[in-house]
C-alpha cells in the first residue's frame, strides 16, 4: 500500500470500546438499535455488531452519527485513533472491510494484476518492488494478507465481480518469466469462476477511458455504492454520489473498449501457448 501511515487489523479491545461508546450515546439520545439503523438505511444487526465490537465502525458512519447524536466528534476521533500496529493504512484496511462484505465489485487496473487475482509469487514481486524497500518479514506479512483476500472469490455466495485489466499490466514480466507464466495461467483459471467476468483492455487503442488511473467500485449489502483509489500520496475511499457516478460511467466505457470475456480467454490461451 502506498501511504506511509501504517495500521493493522482493528484491535479487538478498541473495537469493543468504540462500540460501547456508540451504545452509550445512542441510548442517551433516545434511540434503539432499530430506530438508529433506520436513520442510516443500514440493518439493525449492523448496529448491534458495531456495538458488540464484532464489526468496525466506518469513518463515514462515525461522522454522521456524531452529527445526529450531538457527540462533538467523539466517535470520529475514536475511529481515527485506532491502534497503529501493522503495515496497512487505515483507509486501505477500511476498504478491505468493505471488500469482504461487498455484493458487487468492479475493478479497473492498469499497472498491476488486481490484488484479488495475484498469485503468491507475483504478490511477493510486487512488494519487493516497493521503494523504499520492505524487509522480508514485512513482505511475508503483506503477501499472506493479500492471498487471504482471495477467499471472497470462493465463498458459497461470492460477490458479482468484474475486472478490466489493461494489457500493459498483463505483458509486464514482474518477478521474471516463471512468475509471469504462473500469473497468466492463474488468470486463465480464474476466468472460469462463476460470477467473475475478466476482460483485457488491449494495447493499440485510439481511445482509452482509464487514463486517469486504476479504481475499484463496490456495492454494499445495503446497496450503497462507493469507490476506492490509490496513488503515491495515499489511498482514498470515495462516498460522494456524484464522484462515484463518474467512475461508474468510466467503468462502463472501459468494458465496451475491452475485449469481451471469450476473446480475453483466447488472448490468455495464446499467451500460454507462447510460453
Amino acid at each position: 500500500m502506498s501511504s506511509p501511515k501504517r495500521r493493522s487489523r482493528r484491535n479487538a479491545s478498541a473495537m469493543r470500546m468504540v462500540g460501547a461508546l456508540l451504545a452509550v450515546h445512542r441510548e442517551a439520545a433516545g434511540y434503539t438499535q432499530r430506530s438508529l439503523a433506520e436513520r442510516f438505511v443500514i440493518g439493525e444487526e449492523a448496529i448491534a455488531s458495531i456495538e458488540q465490537g464484532r464489526r468496525p465502525l466506518k469513518m463515514d458512519l462515525a461522522v454522521q452519527l456524531d452529527q445526529l447524536l450531538g457527540t462533538n466528534r467523539t466517535l470520529e476521533t475514536a475511529v481515527d485513533n485506532m491502534p497503529e500496529v501493522d503495515l496497512v493504512p487505515r483507509f486501505a484496511e477500511e476498504y478491505m472491510d468493505r471488500e469482504r462484505e461487498a455484493i458487487a465489485i468492479s475493478w479497473y487496473e492498469s499497472l498491476l494484476m488486481p490484488g484479488l487475482l495475484q498469485t503468491e509469487e507475483y504478490a511477493r514481486a510486487v512488494f519487493r518492488s516497493r521503494v523504499p524497500v520492505y524487509d522480508e518479514d514485512e513482505i511475508e506479512q503483506l503477501v499472506a494478507k493479500r492471498i487471504e483476500r482471495r477467499d471472497i472469490l470462493h465463498q458459497k455466495q461470492p460477490p458479482m465481480i468484474s475486472f478490466v485489466i489493461w494489457e500493459a499490466a498483463l505483458r509486464d514480466q514482474l518477478g521474471g518469466p516463471k512468475v509471469h507464466a504462473q500469473q497468466v495461467r492463474h488468470l486463465r483459471e480464474y476466468a472460469e469462476l462463476p460470477g467473475l467476468w475478466l476482460q483485457i483492455l488491449p494495447l493499440g487503442r485510439t481511445s482509452h477511458a482509464g487514463l486517469a488511473g486504476p479504481f475499484i467500485l463496490l456495492e454494499t449489502p445495503e446497496h450503497q455504492r462507493l469507490a476506492y483509489t490509490e496513488t503515491v500520496r495515499g489511498s482514498q475511499l470515495i462516498f460522494d454520489a456524484d464522484e462515484v457516478a463518474i467512475l461508474n460511467q468510466k467503468y462502463a466505457m472501459l468494458r465496451t473498449q475491452a475485449l469481451n470475456t471469450e476473446d480475453t480467454k483466447g488472448l490468455l490461451n495464446r499467451m500460454l501457448g507462447e510460453q
